[in-house]
């Protein structure tokens, strides 16, 4: 026997194989009352196990603890603690990833009915968990919605005062300015009798100009006529 090259051929006679060391260990353990406990390791690193008592861990720490105390005799040393340890972190890891499977669906198959109902009622309480959870948050958010509503309104109430006294100080001061303005022009227009000055007359003004204008004319005429400086010239009266 060698190992199979052709990568279809392996996965088809893996999976032959399995089934049938599976129902083996099935058989064997109904017909035998015996407890088996078998782990299987795909090439791609894939877990397949079968477990005869409710629990594979169960199985394996019998096995350990068998294990063990064929070793009691002599005092394990330091590597041999370790490496128990490390067995048993990997044998747990390996059942809560088989359990966590199992919640999933996935390989139900060598599961008894017994098993089958245990991860039923799992399944059952955790969505009762989450349903409650659920309820809880979408009340604290309908909560929160509702203060942001009323926060809203307060909001909403004040801008709207605000706009009204700001409406009543724009009309105020319009009319301010329309009464300030009628004010103005009242008190451009002259009240009658205070302050104003009669209009000269022209008239009177121009005889005044034309009466001393003649006067010099005669003045000039009787400077040439006298030229002895009589009385009368203008040279006397100079």
């Amino acid at each position: 026997m060698r190992r199979i090259e052709n990568k279809i051929s392996l996965q088809v006679t893996f999976a032959k194989r399995r089934n049938g060391l599976l129902k083996k260990a099935y058989e064997l353990s109904l017909l035998c009352d015996a407890e088996v406990a078998l782990i299987i390791f795909s090439g791609r690193g894939r877990l397949f196990e079968f477990s005869s008592s409710s629990c594979m861990y169960k199985t394996l720490e019998r096995y350990r603890t068998c294990n063990y105390n064929s070793y009691e005799e002599n005092p394990p040393l330091e590597n041999e603690i370790s490496y128990q340890e490390y067995l048993k972190l990997k044998t747990r890891v390996e059942f809560l990833q088989s359990s966590q499977r199992n919640i999933l669906g996935e390989d139900l198959g060598p599961l008894s009915i017994k098993e089958l109902d245990q991860i039923e009622n799992q399944i059952d309480v955790s969505l009762k968990h989450i349903r409650s959870r659920k309820s809880q948050v979408l009340v604290d958010q309908l909560f929160d919605l509702k203060n942001k509503e009323q926060e809203l309104q307060d909001q909403n109430k004040d801008l709207r005062k605000k706009l009204q006294d700001t409406i009543l100080e724009e009309n105020a001061v319009h009319m301010s300015w329309q009464d300030g303005g009628q004010n103005s022009g009242h008190a451009n227009e002259p009240y009658p009798g205070l302050l104003q000055h009669p209009d000269h007359d022209s008239s009177m003004q121009i005889g005044y100009h034309q009466s001393y204008m003649d006067q010099l004319n005669n003045e000039d005429i009787a400077s040439h006529k006298n030229p002895n400086g009589e009385p009368g010239s203008s040279a006397g009266w100079i």
